[in-house]
């Protein structure tokens, strides 16, 4: 597994059965039923030939009936599961699988690719409360995990945009990730002539700025 993978392995619970919707190869999914973090995996993707990478390398544990496949939009056709990732997408397209649900999982493990406030605001809005939404920096790019269970939460716009435990805790990836971007709206500063762009530029460095 690369590095990315192996940090959303290690947030995964203990649970009866885990599904990966839009599960790629299926490398979490196998990691998942060799350590015994589930008695059962489901693997999904709206794509039968990308569902057949995974299927190949489960193919003992489909045998044995521990692991099924199944060409699914999103949740549709997986079943019942009480703990689900969805990780490698665009966030309005995790919002869109998890807004067409009928039923959710008791977990939800998230990965978006951007777009991470749209994801935290339409799960906290589905029932859910976030238990742990933290960056992590793997192969020189910056990701964020975001693990929630059902129950009540609310967000301020600041936790929806950062992540909770990126604001709260001391994230030496967090930190790294501001840095780069307050030195990328430096540069873009220099180039900027005197007005409102520029002006507008500022406020957006200064309040990054208080993030380290």
């Amino acid at each position: 597994m690369t590095e990315r993978l192996k940090r959303i392995f290690d947030i995964i619970p203990v649970s009866q059965v885990f599904a990966d919707i839009g599960c790629d190869h299926g490398y979490i999914a196998r990691a998942v039923i060799e350590s015994g973090k589930a008695q059962r995996v489901i693997v999904s993707d709206i794509s039968a030939k990308c569902l057949s990478k995974a299927q190949t390398l489960l193919y003992p544990y489909i045998q044995n009936g521990s692991a099924v496949s199944v060409v699914s939009d999103g949740f549709e056709k997986v079943g019942e599961c009480d703990t689900a990732l969805i990780a490698g997408m665009g966030g309005e397209e995790i919002v869109s699988i998890i807004e067409k649900a009928t039923v959710l999982p008791q977990r939800l493990i998230l990965q978006p690719m951007k777009n991470c406030d749209k994801v935290r605001k339409k799960a906290v809005e589905l029932g859910y409360k976030i238990i742990k939404d933290f960056m992590f920096k793997a192969g020189g790019k910056f990701y964020d995990l975001i693990y929630l269970e059902k129950g009540k939460d609310f967000l301020t716009e600041e936790q929806a945009e950062f992540g909770k435990d990126n604001i709260l805790g001391n994230n030496p990836d967090f930190k790294e990730m501001i840095k780069e971007t307050m030195q990328k709206y430096v540069e873009y500063q220099k180039a900027l002539p005197d007005g409102e762009s520029k002006d507008r530029l500022r406020e957006k460095i200064e309040k990054l700025g208080k993030y380290i």
